[in-house]
């Protein structure tokens, strides 16, 4: 079992802008709470949806099976909700309606109470350019880098 678990969706900040973020709590069962200590879930073909009630679910989120487990199993793409107060949640829901934002996962974390967390985003999807722009100042500054350490060294 891993000390510190980080599970981040590294293609979120890639894809989307970030607007606001958000740290909610996970509804899990037995089996998936023990599948995340060990390191087994993906979240990064996963995103964050209401219900006609107006809660709030992360859907496509991955969390393998746990492999000491009987037939009390979970489904490992089930959809699980998220905990957030009443007021983040009348929030997010009127971003969401009224601008056409999305709510993206970005990292899933163990607190220091052993809980499960997820920090989520609210996000506007980024266009080919601006994706284009990103990767030319990853590279340019990746350069940047490699030429300050020959010049150091």
């Amino acid at each position: 079992m891993q000390k510190n678990i980080n599970i981040k969706n590294k293609r979120a900040r890639f894809e989307y802008e970030l607007l606001e973020t958000f740290t909610a709590g996970i509804v899990l069962a037995g089996t998936e709470i023990k599948s995340i200590r060990y390191g087994k879930a993906s979240i990064t073909e996963s995103f964050c949806e209401f219900n006609d009630r107006g809660e709030l679910f992360v859907i496509n989120m991955q969390i393998d099976e746990y492999s000491h487990a009987s037939h009390f199993n979970h489904k490992p793409k089930a959809e699980r909700k998220l905990l957030l107060n009443k007021r983040e949640l009348k929030k997010l829901h009127k971003e969401v309606k009224t601008t056409g934002l999305t709510i993206v996962p970005l990292t899933l974390f163990i607190n220091d109470r052993g809980l499960a967390k997820i920090q989520i985003a609210l996000a506007k999807g980024k266009k080919l350019y601006d994706k284009r722009e990103t990767i030319k100042d990853r590279d340019n500054k990746r350069n940047l880098e490699r030429i300050k350490k020959s010049f150091n060294a």
